[in-house]
């Protein structure tokens, strides 16, 4: 009795087993191959699935989501420098076409790595290393064309090819960021010479500008003199008929020497030339100045003549 119960036991053991291995769970964005004995039977879905145990097996799973590879490629350029390409490639797997993605390719990612090998290295060598900078998207462009129609017999869909790096020798780096330095220092001095030159230019109109005003100002003053002095000397000598023109011009002369004494005394700080300031000095000065105009008044008649 006992040993029935063992093998009745043992047979519910087996029966679990078999039916739990019956049933299998497929993640979303993923699908299962199932083959029997060996041979391809059909594609299983997400969520829970069931196949026939010991005779149907899942294969392998193939993954829909968007993928990408980065491959990196060292070529050589048309000026003969070495650079380090990163491309980066997305593809994902064809719905449509998963039993090609999975059977027809033993590694489809060493086969994309080979095709982008191949195309970059076509392309980069015939073009210049500062324009493949400015042409990497066409780079990236012939690598997406290329893989797109080799691989899509092949189940997979190409969706984008990116040159995300290009790394060429250090050296070559620090030689270009040399260049670069010197180009905007040159630009750099460049505009500030310019700035100088539009300062100095700036201050040159502005100084004439005041000397023109201050000699305006100054012409100004010397005609209102001039008039002052005329009405004065008329009024002074129509009030005083004895008195010429030399006394009248000696009085004023002095009274605007004591004018100038006293805004002196008002405002210590001011930054003034002293002349001879006795009454006899203020003599002299007249003698100087009406000696000055009769000459000049006489080299104006030589030269009329």
């Amino acid at each position: 009795m006992e040993g029935f119960l063992i093998v009745v036991g043992g047979l519910f053991v087996i029966f679990l087993i078999i039916l739990f291995n019956s049933f299998f769970i497929i993640e979303q964005q993923s699908v299962a191959i199932i083959e029997r004995f060996g041979k391809f039977l059909r594609i299983a879905g997400a969520g829970l699935n069931i196949k026939i145990p010991l005779i149907d097996r899942v294969a392998g799973k193939v993954n829909l989501r968007l993928m990408q590879l980065d491959v990196v490629v060292e070529t050589k350029t048309l000026d003969d420098v070495f650079v380090k390409i990163v491309s980066s490639v997305q593809y994902r797997v064809l719905a449509d076409k998963i039993y090609e993605s999975f059977y027809v390719l033993d590694n489809p990612e060493r086969q994309i790595e080979a095709f982008v090998f191949d195309v970059v290295r076509a392309r980069v060598p015939k073009i210049k290393l500062d324009d493949v900078f400015s042409k990497k998207d066409e780079i990236a462009d012939s690598v997406r064309s290329e893989l797109y129609e080799v691989m899509d017999e092949f189940g997979y869909n190409i969706t984008k090819a990116l040159l995300t790096d290009i790394n060429p020798d250090h050296k070559v780096k620090a030689a270009m960021n040399e260049i670069n330095e010197a180009q905007r220092l040159r630009i750099a001095a460049m505009e500030r010479g310019e700035a100088e030159k539009i300062l100095k230019v700036k201050q040159a109109e502005a100084d004439s500008e005041s000397k023109i005003l201050q000699g305006k100002g100054m012409a100004g003053q010397r005609r209102a003199i001039v008039d002052g002095l005329k009405d004065s000397l008329g009024e002074f000598q129509k009030e005083i008929p004895d008195t010429s023109t030399r006394d009248v011009m000696s009085l004023i002369l002095m009274a605007q020497y004591f004018d100038t004494l006293k805004d002196m005394g008002l405002h210590g700080n001011m930054n003034t030339i002293l002349i001879p300031h006795s009454p006899a000095g203020v003599h002299d000065i007249y003698e100087q100045i009406r000696n000055t105009i009769i000459t000049a008044g006489e080299v104006q008649k030589v030269t009329k003549k």
